[in-house]
């Protein structure tokens, strides 16, 4: 019995440390993690307390309705900005186990930017836009509450931005060139900010207060029902024992988990503490393993349904029906997470890694008797989405009580009042760094669009590509990878969608392809160096060199980088306006193509591949994936001609192999 006794309390501790250096690598790369822990329980209970309204609230509005525009977009911002000067310290040094006394009046202050919203609404409205002194006061709070929220939480790089911005609405009138505008007085610029829907409370806040905020409260559901260790044990059970198996294990619950947060550092961080040690115990190298886990995080966030609820704002700012949305991205995501697979299956050939043994693996039926039911909350999702036609905010609404229901089904997955309780809490606090980043950017898309910098930028990127389609899309792949460096997905999509989309709809892009397009280049910042910060957190766990981790993530997304360019250039890759037999050839034909991608990537295909030879297959897979037939001809005359020569080199080493034996 004491030995028992003792191995349960040795798990309970190895397990702690776990947790323990799980958060530590999280707070290094992710400033969102760094949040207090209160030794006073009161004020615990109370930060507690304010978490679980703002969540209950969200839940309550997306049922019954929300208050006029203007006032639940200021509460949603309001409370947001008090659980930040509640939940973050002001520096990275200071205390963490104590409230200090200027950080309750921080969340006090923003507390009353809403409360004069509800008391002056209609005065607010009768003003027309032209604020009094009270206005001005209550907006210049929030301004400079917003900032010093999106420093605590995001770090330095969103607010001096926002700063940079609102400097240049005040004084562009004396900056030349195409950049040039009137000027604007701080007083029009605070009424502009605080006063409509297109400052702080602009789109941005405004997804913020009801798609983002209620999917991740879904994914807090999802987490507190088990489904990380669901989706663990299941990627485990079909890829664990396949040659390479634990990197594709890393893949398959990465790809899943990613997609439904939305966050790549806390992705990494999850499920990589967890497939970045098994990489690593069956001979793959610290870089690779680190940069396997990174890839998959990031490209999680670009695969459907939820897409780190992307789809759903894309689905805002473009007035289409969000399946529309999801069917286009479905494709290219399946082709990353394929060049992905394809190079990982090669580099364990190559140095003939094995996966792991069966009798170490879960079995299938076993997983699935387990907590297979958790995948009904996600098939109800997906029906909801698709199929119900009812609202997104009600369907996720409903997807969460779902999820409650069907974790009842087993002991091993059923939540208790306390673990409801925590989820609405931890679903609030995972919302935080998001809203603040979306108020942040709601401060840039104001200036934008109140001086017309979206407009110049685009012309700026044309003049600069000389109306080349080519060169304008790599300006704007550098400007969406320099603009998505160190902010979350979702702001770096809506600033990306906003400064350089219109580049490429001014030259006749489709609205939807160039959103695309954005979308994806500003996500893969977070494996781009030289700040890449899911490649970092990555590489903190593997032990391996931050930069070589970078580097080698972006060689595993190759196909993430290439793909966004073809379709621009051709739109069948997103499966729009084809076809079933369209459809069908151009899905057989990426396949192959994204394949041996992935061999020329690697340089390996049974025997080391030649430099040339691998550059030849590189341009015949990209021609490959171009819809177009003649293209498809070409390339699948290169390839042949490609692989028998590599064949043939293959049979010279085994028969050289032979001869030496």
């Amino acid at each position: 019995m004491t030995s028992s006794n003792n191995a349960s309390e040795k798990k309970h501790v190895n397990e702690s440390q776990d947790d323990q250096e799980q958060q530590s690598v999280l707070e290094k790369y992710d400033n969102e993690s760094r949040f207090r822990v209160f030794d006073n329980q009161k004020i615990a209970w109370m930060v507690s307390l304010i978490a679980v309204g703002l969540s209950l609230y969200h839940l309550y509005t997306s049922y019954f309705g929300t208050p006029v525009t203007l006032q639940h977009r200021s509460l949603h911002v309001a409370v947001i900005l008090m659980l930040v000067f509640l939940l973050y310290p002001a520096l990275k040094k200071s205390r963490r186990n104590i409230l200090q006394w200027y950080d309750a009046v921080f969340a006090l202050m923003a507390l009353s930017t809403t409360v004069y919203v509800f008391v002056e609404y209609e005065g607010i409205i009768q003003r027309g836009g032209i604020p009094n002194n009270y206005d001005l006061l209550f907006g210049g709070l929030l301004v400079l509450l917003v900032l010093e929220a999106a420093r605590r939480v995001t770090g330095w790089g969103l607010p001096l931005l926002a700063s940079l911005f609102l400097v240049y609405g005040l004084f562009g009138r004396e900056i030349g060139g195409i950049f040039r505008h009137r000027g604007y007085e701080w007083d029009e610029i605070v009424g502009y900010m605080y006063q409509t829907t297109e400052g702080v409370y602009s789109t941005a806040i405004g997804v913020s207060a009801t798609y983002i905020f209620l999917f991740i409260l879904f994914g807090a559901f999802l987490q507190k029902s088990g489904m990380g260790q669901f989706f663990n044990d299941l990627a485990l059970a079909i890829a664990g024992q396949t040659r390479g198996g634990p990197a594709k294990v890393s893949v398959i619950a990465s790809g899943f988990l990613g997609s439904i947060n939305g966050a790549a550092v806390a992705n990494v961080v999850t499920t990589g503490s967890f497939t970045i040690p098994l990489m690593k115990k069956i001979g793959y190298k610290k870089d690779f393993a680190g940069a396997v886990e990174a890839s998959a995080s990031v490209g999680g966030q670009i695969l459907p349904p939820i897409m780190g609820a992307a789809a759903f704002i894309m689905a805002e700012i473009l007035g289409m029906p969000y399946s529309e949305i999801a069917l286009a991205a479905l494709l290219p995501a399946l082709l990353f997470y394929l060049g992905v697979i394809t190079q990982i299956h090669l580099r364990a050939s190559k140095e003939g890694l094995k996966g792991i043994s069966k009798e170490n693996l879960p079995a299938i039926k076993q997983v699935m008797a387990e907590r297979g039911h958790l995948l009904i909350p996600l098939m109800f999702l997906m029906y909801m989405l698709f199929f119900s036609g009812r609202t997104i905010i009600f369907s996720a609404l409903l997807t969460i009580i779902v999820t409650v229901i069907v974790a009842m089904i087993r002991k091993t997955t059923r939540m208790s009042f306390r673990d409801i309780v925590e989820a609405l809490e931890n679903g609030a606090r995972t919302a935080v760094g998001v809203a603040v980043a979306c108020a942040a950017v709601g401060l840039i898309v104001g200036i934008a669009s109140l001086t017309g910098f979206g407009l110049s930028l685009a012309n700026g990127i044309i003049t600069l590509g000389g109306e080349s389609l080519l060169l304008t899309l790599m300006f704007t792949m550098v400007a969406c990878i320099v603009l998505g460096m160190g902010l979350p997905s979702i702001p770096t999509y809506i600033i990306t969608s906003t400064m350089a989309a219109p580049a490429l709809i001014e030259l006749g892009i489709e609205a939807l392809v160039a959103h695309l397009f954005v979308f994806y280049f500003g996500i893969f910042a977070n494996i781009t160096p030289p700040v890449a910060l899911a490649s970092f957190a990555a590489a903190g766990i593997s032990g391996g060199n931050q930069m070589r981790t970078g580097f080698v993530s972006m060689k595993l997304a190759v196909a993430g980088f290439i793909v966004p360019y073809l379709f621009v250039y051709n739109d069948s890759l997103l499966l729009t306006n084809t076809t079933f037999t369209e459809g069908v050839l151009v899905v057989t034909t990426s396949v192959i193509g994204v394949m041996m991608l992935g061999v020329a990537a690697e340089g390996f295909l049974m025997t080391k591949m030649p430099a040339v030879l691998r550059i030849v297959l590189a341009g015949g897979a990209i021609m490959l994936m171009t819809p177009n037939l003649f293209y498809d001809a070409a390339a699948l005359l290169i390839i042949s001609v490609c692989l028998g020569i590599q064949w043939i080199l293959a049979r010279r080493v085994g028969l050289n192999y032979l001869k030496a034996v």
